[in-house]
């Protein structure tokens, strides 16, 4: 009975629930309608009978075939699909492997096979099959996004299913050629610069001048044509050039020897030339890669030239060269075009603000009274900006002279008064240092960042001020106080001029930062120590500025006995203090200048915890290492032979790593 009723025994239109509510309000209203015919009248009941009974076979007929054809469709659609996912599988331009949950190959479609060759890996582990494609997927397995990799020669859009042990691989390597060739054919503008030509040349022949030019032409010429760019001369001593970037990768391998051999060949015909380039690539507007190579060659010659800038569009910048010491300049003329630039600036403005870095030394502190003084021969009022909270020894007696002075006491003041009292016209000029993160008050910076002058002999980093006034950045000098004495020529004479204190407090930055005269000397550093002697620079205070407090010389030797070596030659002294011991940054580059009296150091670094609670890298060199790479890499700066960075949220022996990293980095780039 069950089997009667059954819906398989039913008619195929019948097991459609919604066709069977159909058919049985058709035959109510057909039973409803026979028998109010047959009340009426039994002709009209049998005529009504016969009617219904054609139309109802006629119905049922139709309903049938409209079930018939759905299911047909219906099994049909269901074949298509399964065997179309079977041919997906199989024939799709896209490469599936799957694998059992101990790792072992279980189905491999036909699209990757053949890029197993003949080797068997259904039951076998990837790693047996392909090494290589193994070491891939452990690299990527936990990662949910597509990766490009490189396997077999070809390039795949890689994209794992870990929870269904899929791996999906679709071999995109014309693409990827396509778009490597987009990139490799990219425009790349550069600016060539010759340092130094006018410094050398005014003192040679025609003759010697023409040679030296067509060396120099003839050399940059076989440049080019050595790795297939353009270049053109477009002044005597400026170059521009041409190239794609796969040219300019290569250029970067080959870490722009033009420049070594330029500087080697002319430096043995007596007339050293060095060359600055700053190229930019990675923009599709040229006017705006025109731009940002000019502001790349700004950037290397205020690093002291004889160095590389290559920038890509928001990235950092990439630095190559900067080996050697920058050449003193044997010209005034710029320091006197400063000079008067500078007078304007003060004459226009209604009040000077002079800060150096924090934690200032005895430069920093000597240039923001230079810059007092000359405010005060043009008429102007200046506040020096010091913060002084943990300074060194040698600072506090300096500001505690300062103090005592009745026409400086008041001129001395605190980041917070300064910025009570700043205006929309006053001028604000950072001594001894160019990075904003670095200024003794961040606040007053930010306050009068479209009214800021900068005055510094470091080498300029990438971080820089967008809007200065007036830059004077002169990495050949010894000191900022040797720039700012220089100015002292060019001011009014009838002016009060330089006193006791500021001249003895200049010299003292001079001769601090020039290790008593025998790092980075010229014949212009000795020029300005004779100026600030005649002035009046007491020798005796001078040197009682620079006596050291007990516990400063204490903390240093404390420091000097922890010193060991990180290369089997004993040339890369390291110092790491005490984690829980915090050391006054200037007792840190003490420490570090010390090291460099060892016979054999190269090098030396000191890492120590600073007042601020960050960790400190005092760095220097007798030349024979860059520094100054090694702390740009870690986020400092500095010169060839001196550097300094600081750290955040690090360990010592954290920072250590990371300082043993970025010396072999350089290393690897300079074979230092």
């Amino acid at each position: 009975m069950k089997k009667l009723f059954s819906l398989a025994s039913l008619p195929p239109f019948l097991r459609d629930s919604i066709l069977r509510w159909i058919t049985v309000f058709i035959s109510f209203l057909s039973i409803l309608s026979l028998v109010i015919s047959f009340l009426y009248s039994n002709v009209l009941g049998f005529t009504l009978l016969i009617f219904i009974c054609l139309a109802l076979t006629f119905i049922f007929n139709g309903m049938n075939k409209l079930s018939e054809d759905r299911d047909n469709y219906i099994s049909n659609l269901s074949y298509r699909i399964h065997r179309g996912e079977q041919e997906t599988l199989l024939e799709m331009p896209v490469g599936v492997l799957m694998l059992s949950k101990s790792g072992k190959v279980e189905w491999v479609n036909p699209y990757l096979q053949p890029y197993f060759g003949d080797a068997d890996l259904l039951g076998n582990s990837v790693s047996e099959v392909s090494p290589e494609l193994s070491e891939i997927l452990d690299k990527y397995w936990e990662d949910e996004n597509p990766q490009v990799v490189e396997w077999k020669n070809h390039y795949f859009n890689l994209l794992i299913q870990k929870e269904y042990n899929t791996i999906y691989m679709m071999d995109i390597t014309r693409y990827f050629n396509i778009e490597k060739s987009y990139n490799d054919e990219k425009i790349a503008i550069g600016q060539l610069f010759l340092d130094n030509y006018d410094e050398i040349t005014q003192s040679m022949t025609d003759q010697n001048i023409s040679n030296l030019n067509n060396y120099v032409t003839n050399e940059l010429s076989a440049w080019a044509k050595e790795f297939g760019f353009f270049i053109k001369q477009v002044d005597e001593d400026h170059h521009i050039f041409f190239a794609y970037s796969k040219t300019l990768a290569e250029i970067e391998n080959d870490k722009f020897q033009i420049l070594d051999k330029i500087r080697e060949s002319t430096s043995k015909q007596n007339f050293p030339l060095t060359l600055s380039i700053g190229i930019a690539y990675g923009d599709d507007n040229l006017n705006s890669l025109a731009d940002q190579a000019q502001k790349d060659l700004d950037l290397a010659l205020g690093r002291g030239g004889d160095q590389v800038v290559v920038k890509a569009k928001d990235k950092e910048a990439r630095f190559y060269g900067g080996k050697t010491n920058p050449m003193e300049k044997r010209t005034r003329v710029r320091a006197r075009m400063i000079s008067q630039a500078l007078q304007e600036l003060i004459n226009e403005s209604d009040q000077v603000f002079v800060q150096g870095h924090s934690h200032p030394d005895m430069d920093s502190l000597g240039a923001c009274l230079g810059i007092h003084r000359i405010a005060s021969m043009n008429g102007k009022p200046c506040k020096m900006i010091v913060n002084e909270e943990g300074l060194h020894s040698d600072v506090q007696r300096l500001i505690g002279e300062i103090r005592d002075k009745d026409n400086l006491k008041d001129d001395l003041i605190s980041p917070e008064a300064g910025l009570q009292q700043a205006t929309d016209n006053t001028l604000l000029i950072m001594v001894d240092h160019s990075k904003p993160s670095m200024s003794c008050s961040r606040e007053i910076y930010e306050r009068l960042e479209n009214k800021v002058m900068i005055i510094d002999h470091h080498r300029r980093g990438e971080e820089f001020p967008e809007n200065p006034v007036l830059v004077y950045i002169e990495p050949y000098a010894s000191s900022t106080c040797e720039l700012i004495t220089e100015m002292f020529e060019y001011q009014s004479q009838d002016a009060e001029p330089i006193s006791k204190l500021e001249a003895t407090a200049m010299l003292t930055g001079i001769f601090v930062d020039t290790k008593s005269f025998s790092l980075r000397t010229g014949t212009r550093t000795f020029d300005a120590a004779s100026y600030l002697r005649s002035a009046g620079a007491d020798s005796e205070e001078m040197q009682a500025f620079m006596q050291e407090n007990p516990d400063d010389y204490m903390a240093r030797t404390h420091l000097i006995s922890m010193t060991k070596f990180i290369d089997e030659k004993h040339t890369l002294a390291v110092i790491c203090g005490e984690s829980e011991t915090v050391y006054d940054p200037v007792t840190a580059a003490q420490a570090a200048d010390s090291l460099l009296n060892i016979s054999g150091v190269n090098a030396s670094f000191v890492i120590t915890h600073r007042p601020d609670k960050k960790i400190g890298i005092s760095a220097r060199s007798n030349g024979r290492v860059n520094v100054q790479r090694v702390m740009e890499t870690l986020g400092g700066g500095g010169h060839l032979s001196s550097g300094a960075t600081q750290i955040k949220d690090k360990t010592i022996k954290e920072v250590e790593r990371m300082l043993v990293e970025a010396i072999n980095d350089v290393e690897q780039e300079e074979n230092i």
